[in-house]
């Protein structure tokens, strides 16, 4: 069957072993120095290793490949001496419904960074700045620049989704981009004082959404966009890793040496790094 799998290209590959732990069905393994896939039926081809290899050499592609078999990781898994992860059943590929929906169409990156015309669109979806939240303005005048309360929304701009942010937005000139993982914010309780605080902001998902175009389009805002810096935030889960790589790559395809911060943000909402 055709489908997703992961690659991992031995000319890159260093022999690092920092994507073997990544991998929640054991399908990588280090042979002769250099990170090979153990077997199809082992990868469930979402490319949980994708934000681990420090070499750009594990991608994600199409191609013949035997279907992932969840007895078969638990088999690999026992002979490891390891358990089985909890969440593959929720990995596993859903059966075909009984009626096909209508296909959704395949998202593009409008090379125009002005916002889509707003007729017939979401209003919700206008591009916008927001005014810092803190004390009032008399108050600011004798005491110096509003600085938010703890507690207080951190948030500079609208929108923040991915998706929605227009790729020449205003706000990324000279700023400090953060980008967060959908379930960063919920994990984490002081997420807008520790993370959010100084910074714009884009979100998404790595695992329900495309990290191709994440990557695309987060490389033409780095190459039109005078940013300063790019902080990821992103869950402990395997998962969640591909949108450390999307930065990567959007910072490498932006031609330009833009530091980058990877922030792990564990479920019990600590953070490290």
């Amino acid at each position: 069957m055709i489908r997703k799998i992961v690659h991992i290209d031995e000319s890159k590959c260093d022999g690092c072993g920092q994507c073997i732990p990544s991998c929640a069905e054991g399908a990588i393994a280090l042979v002769n120095g250099k990170a090979r896939l153990s077997g199809d039926a082992l990868c469930d081809g979402l490319g949980a290793c994708l934000g681990e290899c420090p070499q750009g050499a594990i991608t994600v592609v199409e191609r013949d490949a035997d279907a992932f078999d969840e007895a078969v990781v638990a088999a690999h898994l026992a002979r490891q001496g390891r358990a089985p992860a909890a969440d593959h059943a929720a990995k596993a590929p859903a059966p075909p419904a009984a009626s096909p929906a209508r296909p959704r169409p395949l998202l593009s990156v409008v090379p125009s960074g002005d916002p889509a015309p707003q007729g017939g669109g979401c209003p919700g979806s206008r591009a916008r700045t927001l005014p810092p939240r803190g004390r009032p303005v008399a108050a600011a005048a004798s005491r110096g620049p509003a600085t938010p309360a703890s507690g207080e929304s951190r948030l500079t701009h609208w929108p923040v989704q991915l998706h929605l942010v227009p790729v020449g937005a205003p706000w990324l000139d000279g700023a400090d981009l953060l980008v967060a993982a959908d379930c960063v914010p919920f994990a984490c309780a002081r997420f807008h004082d520790d993370l959010l605080a100084g910074h714009a902001l884009v979100v998404g998902c790595p695992k329900l959404d495309d990290n191709r175009f994440y990557a695309e389009k987060l490389g033409q805002m780095l190459a039109r966009s005078d940013v300063r810096s790019v902080t990821v935030a992103r869950m402990e889960v395997p998962c969640c890793g591909g949108i450390s790589m999307a930065a990567r790559q959007a910072i490498a395809a932006s031609g330009k040496a833009i530091p980058l911060r990877d922030v792990v943000v564990g479920v019990d909402g600590a953070l490290h790094g």
